[in-house]
């Protein structure tokens, strides 16, 4: 019930006064429904068709003229106004419907905005902590399932709405015969809670069976070329499998609770359609006229109690899909790094003239530090290469000096100045990174380098591709700039892939390139060319690299060595390599078998 109260706040702030708007139509369709129900038998028994006495029934005296005139001609003005009403109500429940559509439709759109916009405003951390399959499944499936909810939300409100107009038209023909329909059904309700607290837990299981289908998948074409190569059909199917009976087995829950409340309701509601009839004529003495008046508001209003209570049930089933939007938000909020608003387009890259300083850095993840006490400076306008044997925290390095991550201690200064939020964008405005495993967008070679710098000319494309050795390949495709390279470049190889991505971050004309093991994938000659393109930037830019094969960095101006999160060597090239029994020399050694 609390969720339920958290999702119609949410949806009654974002739509306040297209839903107050709604809500009165709403009562004013009711208001109509409930007159032409009341003026059907006082009409057919003023028309001399079925003789009611209806001089006991409200207003109903304004319409004694009719006597006077003759039955054809006054049953016509009956059935006329009869279906005035009915198609003055058909009107407004039409727009009625439309505008809840819109509302729907709009909520659902400002939740997925605003659950977008948080991951984007969150730190690097967050992702790191997070499974992608996990957050596009909240994107999806989950979006999916609230949209329903939804929907079903807004036809309870309808059918509340009605609901209340009907038995205030009822109690106002006969306050005891409807206070004991009230009373039956509020012991419905009652004894209803328990479908709907298992449809929730269905609901429950139903977010987790998603997020594993969705993970599974994904994890399935991520990996499509090793699953070929090593024969894992056979696994892979028997895992999609299982999880097809797990779902089956969700579904025949979710039907067994369905159709066992649709039983309950059914029995009991002809127990009480018995009961009231009996009780009616029996005890209350009713008069034929208001029994069968308050037969057919009941009998169009009775539907509503269990329409109500569906879907009340069908919303407990899509509450977890709304709480655990709700919950991503909260977490997106909680790693919240830096905002998206206009300014931020036009914030000016960030310029430096002498150097980064890294004072006193350590930082860790869970309990485990992965840079313990780094102080290290990078030039201005130099090639710094930081290298070091696997899992000694070169990647966790270059992320704080790209400000992805926090340092646990100590401070990232540029200039002088302390990184912060205010001044993290500018930094992150002239940076281009170019990492190992290149990502491409399944889209032309054109818009991939335009997604960086949207206003580049032509010849600024052009460019790039020249100074990154790739123009030749990339004329010689079919369509030139225009060839779609499929989902992640796949329709290039992997070389090629890597020279797009380099001509990427050189058309975004940086102050800092960072290359993040961006070659240790390429063969020699791909690797040869990108190496040429780096080494014509040396002065124009500040390069980092973090270099598996020491070979490409001998024309680095200073090389850093970590070994479990410490710096444990730093200088040129050549005096680093002459240091006899040092980690710089021994990895050298390691791959070329000399140390010069």
């Amino acid at each position: 019930m609390k969720a339920l109260l958290y999702f119609t706040k949410q949806l009654f702030s974002f739509s306040r006064y297209v839903l107050i708007l709604n809500l009165i139509g709403m009562v004013f369709v009711s208001l109509l429904e409930g007159i032409g129900i009341l003026l059907l038998i006082p009409m057919l028994s003023i028309s001399g068709i079925l003789q009611v006495d209806t001089a006991d029934i409200p207003f109903l005296h304004y319409l004694f003229f009719l006597e006077s005139i003759s039955p054809i001609a006054g049953l016509s003005v009956i059935l006329g106004t009869y279906i005035l009403l009915v198609a003055g109500q058909a009107l407004f429940q039409r727009r009625i419907a439309r505008k809840n559509m819109m509302i729907q439709v709009d909520f659902i759109n400002h939740l997925r905005m605003e659950t977008y916009k948080g991951l984007l405003q969150a730190n690097w951390g967050f992702f790191m902590k997070k499974r992608k399959s996990d957050l596009v499944n909240s994107l999806t499936t989950e979006l999916g399932r609230v949209s329903g909810g939804t929907n079903m939300f807004l036809q309870l409100i309808t059918s509340a709405v009605f609901t209340i107009i009907q038995i205030g038209v009822a109690f106002w023909l006969s306050p005891s015969m409807t206070l004991f329909v009230l009373a039956a059904g509020i012991i419905l309700a009652f004894f209803s809670r328990s479908f709907i607290m298992k449809s929730r837990k269905i609901g429950d299981q139903t977010t987790e069976i998603a997020k594993n289908y969705l993970a599974g998948i994904t994890d399935h074409f991520n990996g499509i070329k090793d699953i070929k190569s090593n024969s894992l059909e056979e696994p892979r199917h028997e895992w999609l499998r299982e999880w097809c009976d797990t779902i089956k087995k969700e579904q025949e829950a979710k039907l067994i609770v369905r159709t066992n409340s649709q039983l309950v309701y059914k029995v009991t509601s002809a127990i009480l359609i018995a009961v009231f009839l009996f009780v009616s004529v029996s005890l209350f003495k009713s008069q034929s006229q208001q029994l069968l008046i308050i037969i057919l508001i009941f009998s169009r209003l009775w539907p509503r109690f269990t329409g109500i209570q569906s879907n009340l049930e069908q919303i407990a089933s899509t509450i977890p899909a709304f709480h655990s939007i709700i919950q991503l938000q909260y977490e997106c909020n909680l790693a919240h790094e830096l905002s998206l608003q206009g300014s931020n387009t036009e914030r000016k890259p960030l310029r430096f003239n002498h150097r980064i300083d890294c004072k006193n850095v350590s930082f860790k993840y869970e309990n485990t530090y992965s840079l313990k006490d780094i102080n290290i400076s990078i030039p201005s306008n130099q090639m710094t290469a930081i290298v070091g044997p696997s899992g000694a925290g070169k990647s966790t390095l270059i992320d704080i000096l790209m400000g992805l991550n926090r340092p646990e201690k100590g401070e990232v200064l540029i200039d002088g100045i302390p990184l912060t939020a205010k001044n993290l964008l500018s930094l992150r405005k002239s940076i281009s990174y170019v990492p190992q495993d290149p990502f491409l967008f399944n889209a032309s070679i054109r818009e991939n380098l335009m997604m960086i710098e949207p206003t580049a000319s032509d010849q600024d494309i052009w460019e790039s591709l020249e100074f990154s050795s790739a123009a030749e390949f990339v004329k010689n495709l079919p369509e030139g700039l225009d060839t779609l390279i499929g989902d992640r470049g796949i329709r290039i190889s992997g070389g090629e892939r890597q020279r797009i991505v380099l001509a990427r971050a050189i058309l975004r004309k940086p102050s800092i390139l960072v290359l993040d093991e961006a070659t240790s994938a390429l063969d020699s000659e791909n690797e040869s060319k990108i190496q040429k393109a780096i080494e014509q930037l040396k002065g124009k830019m500040t390069i980092i690299v973090i270099a598996h094969r020491l070979s490409t960095i001998r024309k680095a101006d200073q090389v850093i060595v970590l070994d479990k999160g410490r710096v444990v060597q730093s200088g040129p090239f050549t005096q680093l390599a002459k240091e006899k029994k040092s980690m710089f020399r021994n990895l050298l050694e390691k791959q070329t078998g000399t140390s010069l």
